[in-house]
């Protein structure tokens, strides 16, 4: 009897590679912080990496220019509008150095968008991608759907969460395709600075592996630091490296949709073909906005960063005074990713969790909070709260889990 004919046999109704995807858990916590909300309750949520602050008004009236104009109600290039992607390859020597042809740039429907189809478009079935964890919970997932395998490879705190060359080298194999770099990071505000940047971009170079860097929080530095861009710390890698970025971060434009990807010319041409099948061109509005974005000072990120900068002190200062909690001080990014390690298996209000999901789960229960467990982005043991959030509730919700935390025993 084959399937055809077997009466108990039932067809796979999603597919294996699509049913294998794990929900954002970042989106997901924010969703459940925001139904609550819905419901009446006053639920404070740290899970949504996205600023506070409206996009600057310069943006919004190009946008409305721009919806006027019959032009942006049609179809456009897959790649992009030629003007914005000039203007990225300008943005992109203005803020780092690197210099590269608008040939070189592929506007995507976001960074993730950028995030998929960068390794969609150079990684095989069998291929290995180097992950740094903590990791920002898309990777692995994009990873996979393209196929590859991932590799992670854990610094924690006591690391300053910065990978070392010595363990990217231990994790090395004859299928290593990849290594996914993040700086700043997300989900733990860690900078790498430019001597080790060089050091991890010259190990790749030297065994002909590719990288992935991801400089969306490229401005959002703090203490005097700086994100040095791995191509332009190390020129000889331009040929097997791609660039990702986006409006988002920097110009509070999350809901906008407009991100890109930078990279060799073959490379940017395949992955044009593929965004000609997946989505053709990006929103011709939200471009027009971009390119108004890219063509004006950073003002407006600088004054979002005093912010982000004092909301960031209280939180680490909070976080420091809980026992059982270490968190280090971010240099970018909007995250703190405190270690719990100390506070798990403890009792807390009749409960004992053993996990950071546990203890996540815990908050939100008691405290009406909404924190994003470790295990979204590695190992289990640590939270990420963002602080692109008001003052107040900042305060407000760090003092809840103080108060609840400081009940374990």
């Amino acid at each position: 009897m084959d399937a055809v004919t077997d009466p108990t046999f039932a067809p796979r109704r999603v597919s294996r590679r699509i049913g294998a995807i794990a929900e954002s858990a970042t989106l997901a916590v924010d969703a459940k912080a925001k139904a609550l909300k819905a419901q009446g309750r006053p639920v404070i949520g740290f899970g949504a990496g996205e600023p506070d602050f409206p996009t600057p008004d310069y943006i919004v009236e190009a946008a409305i220019e721009a919806a006027r104009k019959p032009v942006n109600h049609r179809y456009t290039p897959a790649a992009g509008l030629p003007e914005l992607r000039e203007a990225i390859a300008a943005k992109t020597l203005r803020d780092s150095g690197y210099e590269v042809k608008p040939s070189q740039v592929l506007v995507t429907n976001g960074g993730k968008q950028a995030v998929y189809q960068a390794f969609a478009s150079i990684v095989d079935p069998g291929d290995e991608v180097i992950l740094p964890a903590p990791y920002w919970t898309t990777y692995p997932e994009a990873i996979a759907l393209a196929g590859g395998t991932p590799v992670e490879v854990f610094a924690g705190e006591d690391q300053g969460y910065l990978v070392t060359v010595e363990q990217l080298e231990a994790a090395r194999t004859e299928r290593t395709k990849v290594l996914l770099f993040c700086s700043p990071s997300n989900p733990t505000g860690a900078v790498y600075p430019p001597d080790q940047v060089r050091a991890i971009g010259r190990w790749a170079h030297a065994n002909g592996i590719w990288v992935i860097t991801d400089e969306i929080y490229e401005h959002l530095t703090y203490d005097g630091v700086t994100a040095a861009s791995m191509p332009v710390e190390v020129p000889e890698l331009a040929d097997t490296c791609i660039v990702l970025n986006g409006v988002a971060k920097t110009y509070a434009m999350t809901g906008w949709r407009v991100g890109w990807m930078i990279g060799p010319a073959d490379v940017i041409a395949a992955a044009t073909n593929l965004q000609s099948h997946l989505s053709s061109n990006v929103n011709n509005v939200a471009q027009r906005a971009a390119i108004a974005a890219l063509a004006g000072d950073l003002s407006a990120v600088d004054e979002m960063k005093v912010a982000f900068d004092r909301r960031r002190q209280t939180m680490v200062a909070m976080l420091n005074e809980i026992p059982g909690v270490e968190c280090p001080t971010p240099t970018g990014a909007f995250y703190c990713y405190p270690s719990v390690k100390g506070v798990l298996g403890h009792t807390i209000r009749g409960a004992r969790p053993l996990t950071s999901a546990d203890l996540a789960a815990l908050i939100l229960d008691e405290v009406e909070v909404a924190v994003v467990p470790g295990e979204a982005f590695g190992p289990s043991g640590y939270l990420r709260l963002s602080y692109a959030l008001g003052d107040d509730d900042l305060v407000e919700g760090v003092s809840r889990i103080q108060k609840l935390l400081s009940e374990a025993h």
